[in-house]
């Protein structure tokens, strides 16, 4: 794995003061570079842009792309987490989102 990772923490936008405004168009381009010049790990988490990052990595990289051609990565919200039976919903919430059956690599957070 070369060792450049795509963060998904601030992505291109349509409005400069709306973090949802993502431009998928534009974040298209950039994974499609990304890939075709030999690298393959991304991350994201729950509550980048407004909680559509992992939305934004469905569209412009999971549907577009076989699951073998990157690697994956997400980050537990955990502040939001109040009990332990809550990880699972959490988790769960997240593949769904990124449209995954599994993430290569799961960070857990503190802070975002």
């Amino acid at each position: 794995m070369k060792k450049l990772g795509f963060g998904t923490m601030r992505l291109p936008l349509l409005e400069a003061e709306d973090v949802k405004s993502i431009d998928y168009g534009q974040l298209c381009q950039m994974v499609d570079c990304f890939l075709d010049n030999g690298f393959e790990y991304f991350d994201t988490a729950y509550p980048y842009h407004g909680e559509m990052s992992e939305g934004a990595v469905k569209k412009c990289l999971v549907d577009r792309y076989p699951r073998e051609k990157y690697i994956l990565a997400d980050k537990m919200p955990i502040l939001r987490v109040t009990a332990a039976e809550e990880y699972e919903k959490y988790f769960e919430e997240q593949l769904k989102r990124c449209g995954v059956e599994y993430f290569d690599a799961r960070v857990i957070i503190g802070t975002s």
